[in-house]
């Protein structure tokens, strides 16, 4: 039944009233410091490890996972989870090699260190850039699979739904990274109880359709036994969906390029763990690499259920649109209309936990970049703090705005998760070259990076589109492998310039030691057991 009871409501609300005090609560703890512009987005010095860990899964976790990539768990199967399992073992290396560079260096903003290293042009280029991506790929792309979640399990309609969805992250989002960073507990621990009630739901309903009596342990037997061309995670070039996921290059290819432009390169990630000490950013980066691991359990098996529930016959009518066409992305919200009163308020709450989260973490880093990349740089040079944070809040409200206004354009979208992998891949090979050569290359030149910033859009836009205008005598290559093909021609071309120019007469101001890189025997432990589980997983699933 396709509309919320009053349980579900009275759930929902008390999930809404607890967040809302608690962070009304941390915003009048730390009122006093409210008019720091540090405080305000970075909270600086006063998030705990595991505060930032669940921090960066909130943030990363949102309406793509639950609607996106359950709908690529239809259609694709387990191996839609290499971008979770992946991510795990990326936020290892960006724990013990990125984070320290940034830290050392007191980097508060990604634009910020493109300065640093080579000079303002390159780092508006590449703030305007992110601006552009985050309001009009991530925010319109969560608004949209939040609403149309909503909308297939009550009577809100898609628009109030927008509208609802932006207003409550402006909330949340006004009140500072402090209020962001701790209500993100509570977010996270909803969004993770929710999913794990729909994932048992989902195993109970399909062993009792196969005549298990409900247990979930043979239901994940009937899924292995029903889709087992649903449970290999690296596909040949034989399997229909092989362009989304090509091969070994989600172990050694794109898929790095994917994830570490993302995990470490990227705004409103690294802006969790800028303002801690060195220790309790490595600790709390640590603990969501942990998270990462259970994400697929709450986001994929949902959907390989109702693939194999679809293939048997049920849920027909739901999984398909008014032509005929079956769209994956149907999938959880079609599950989560099957949740009893009460329950259903739970997943309700979840869903709209991952997306408030997510939406506020991404509206906090536009309001960081805009704030102390662009306004302070080209408006107002001697602005006040008070006057950053006003002009932060400003920008939170006003790009909400326009994403809500743009959101309705993607509902001709059929697996939104994979629309939001591909395009905001035009943009991460260049980030992930400028950012790396940056570090680890002190002769790259501020012309060289220009180079990057501006060729990697028409590089990917070429590869794209190269094929179909030249009606196939071009290679269609996989999307992760144009992120590949196009980041080691940055490479070359940053490379070439770079020599072709004069050496700089002063090293470039990173600060980088050996003994920077030197992590904890309980760090090293954890980091160790998550490698284990990861060569597990690839191995049994393979």
């Amino acid at each position: 039944m396709n509309k919320l009871q009053f349980a579900d409501y009275v759930v929902f609300f008390i999930y809404f009233f607890i967040v809302a005090a608690y962070g009304f609560y941390i915003y009048r703890k730390k009122r006093s410091a409210a008019a720091s512009s540090k405080d305000f987005f970075l909270a600086e010095g006063s998030l705990t490890w595991w505060a930032i860990g669940a921090s960066l899964i909130a943030s990363n976790i949102s309406a793509e996972h639950f609607i996106g990539m359950s709908g690529s768990g239809f259609a694709l199967g387990l191996a839609i989870s290499t971008y979770e399992w992946m991510a795990a073992a990326t936020l290892i290396i960006v724990a013990v090699v990125l984070i320290p560079i940034y830290l050392k260096n007191k980097i508060y903003t990604m634009p910020q260190f493109l300065a640093k290293r080579y000079n303002d042009k390159v780092s508006t280029v590449m703030a305007v850039f992110w601006l552009l991506v985050y309001v009009f790929v991530n925010l319109t792309s969560i608004i949209y699979l939040g609403a149309l979640a909503i909308t297939s399990i009550s009577t809100i309609s898609f628009e109030w739904c927008i509208a609802g969805l932006s207003v409550f992250a402006i909330i949340v989002t006004l009140g500072g990274m402090k209020v962001i960073g701790y209500t993100d507990v509570i977010q996270v621990l909803v969004l993770i109880v929710g999913g794990l009630v729909t994932t048992y739901l989902a195993l109970s309903l399909l062993s009792e359709k196969f005549g298990y009596d409900g247990n979930i342990l043979q239901g994940l037997g009937v899924l292995r036994r029903e889709a087992p061309t649903h449970f290999h995670m690296i596909f040949d070039e034989s399997n229909p969906y092989y362009k989304e996921l090509p091969g070994l290059s989600v172990l050694i290819g794109g898929m790095w390029i994917n994830n570490l432009a993302y995990w470490g390169c990227n705004q409103y990630i690294t802006q969790r763990a800028l303002g801690a000490d060195l220790k309790t950013a490595r600790n709390g980066i640590l603990f969501a690499a942990f998270l990462k691991l259970l994400v697929p359990v709450i986001a994929v098996l949902p959907g390989i259920v109702m693939f194999v529930l679809h293939k048997n016959g049920m849920f027909q009518q739901e999984m398909t649109d008014a032509a005929g066409h079956v769209k994956p992305d149907h999938a959880y919200p079609t599950l989560m209309n099957l949740l009893p009163p009460g329950l259903k308020g739970v997943a309700f709450a979840a869903l709209t936990a991952a997306i408030v989260a997510s939406l506020a973490g991404k509206a906090n880093s536009i309001s960081t970049i805009f704030s102390l990349d662009i306004y302070q740089k080209f408006f107002h040079k001697n602005a006040t703090e008070r006057q950053l944070v006003r002009a932060g809040k400003w920008a939170v409200i006003v790009s909400m705005g326009i994403a809500a206004l743009v959101t309705p354009a993607l509902r001709s979208l059929d697996q939104a998760y994979q629309f939001i992998q591909e395009y905001v891949g035009f943009i991460s090979p260049g980030v992930l070259a400028i950012f790396l050569l940056g570090f680890f290359w002190k002769r790259t030149t501020a012309s060289a990076a220009l180079a990057g910033a501006l060729l990697t859009i028409p590089i990917s836009t070429v590869l794209k589109f190269l094929p179909k205008w030249t009606g196939g005598a071009f290679p269609d290559f996989p999307f992760l492998d144009r992120m590949s093909i196009t980041f080691c021609l940055l490479i070359a071309v940053m490379v070439v310039i770079s020599l072709a120019q004069p050496r700089p007469e002063t090293e470039a101001p990173i600060e980088i030691n050996r003994s920077m890189f030197r992590t904890t025997t309980g760090f090293k432990v954890g980091a160790v057991i998550i490698l284990g589980i990861l060569a597990a997983l690839y191995t049994v699933f393979w």
